[in-house]
């Protein structure tokens, strides 16, 4: 099978993963979804999602170096969110579509301790061009990424805060915001929090089976793109609803 004679060793399929450039094969994909039609390419979101880890690190041994079982990722860091608390392990931010079908455009990893924002230009930079607008949390309001979305020809949309004094740039996206148009963006970002669910609901992420930033990293990506790819293969053979996938990948 695909040219080849026999089946490779289990540690040449190991030592082919840990080179794959799987984030930009991922953005390669997401892309195509937006030029062949698949996807609509008006409104995207972008989020991140906490990724836990089996065995947790406590912060009074972390700051002693002390590691008190075995099996703990010494990579991984603690993390907030809002729905879950604090949470040891990592994060994985995706973009998305937010139309009919809903899929992965561009996706990274990083320690859960990461603030959200610093990772929204990897994320943002590939869909210049081809998404008009991104929905978002608040906690991409600041002034960096809206300035960012725009010299990329993109508005950002995102609740974002109007204070006594607030004037200039600031008060217009407020009223953006505010407006009719800006609400209906706004509930699109719904479809992303709804995919972050699908991706590990499908391929039982959660908790981490792989410890160390370069395993997680490689792993959840993994999953992103064979996500990517399951959809893809379902609305090229006309599948009602695409994203139905575990019959795909055979789960």
């Amino acid at each position: 099978a695909c040219g080849l004679h026999c089946i490779p060793d289990r540690r040449t399929f190991d030592r082919r993963f840990k080179i794959i450039p799987v984030q930009n094969i991922i953005t390669s994909m997401g892309l195509l979804f937006i030029k062949q039609g698949f996807v609509e390419d008006g409104v995207a979101a972008v989020d991140s999602a906490m990724v836990r880890c089996k065995k947790v690190w406590h912060k009074s041994d972390m700051q002693k170096g002390r590691i008190p079982i075995s099996g703990i990722d010494t990579d991984a860091r603690w993390g907030y969110s809002k729905a879950k608390g604090w949470i040891f392990g990592y994060k994985m931010h995706v973009s998305c579509s937010t139309g009919k079908i809903v899929v992965p455009l561009t996706a990274d990893t990083s320690t859960a301790n990461v603030y959200d924002p610093h990772m929204y230009d990897i994320l943002v930079e590939p869909l210049a061009g081809l998404v008009s607008y991104v929905a978002a949390d608040s906690i991409y309001s600041g002034g960096e990424q809206y300035d960012y979305s725009e010299s990329k020809g993109i508005v950002l949309v995102c609740p974002i805060k109007r204070y006594r004094h607030t004037k200039g740039e600031r008060l217009k996206r407020c009223h953006f915001f505010k407006s009719t148009k800006g609400q209906r963006i706004i509930r699109r970002r719904g479809a992303i929090e709804r995919l972050f669910d699908r991706i590990k609901d499908t391929f039982g992420i959660e908790p981490l089976q792989v410890r160390g930033m370069h395993n997680v990293s490689s792993h959840v990506l993994m999953c992103v793109f064979v996500y990517q790819v399951a959809i893809y293969y379902n609305c090229m053979m006309g599948v009602k609803n695409p994203q139905r996938v575990k019959h795909v990948i055979g789960i």
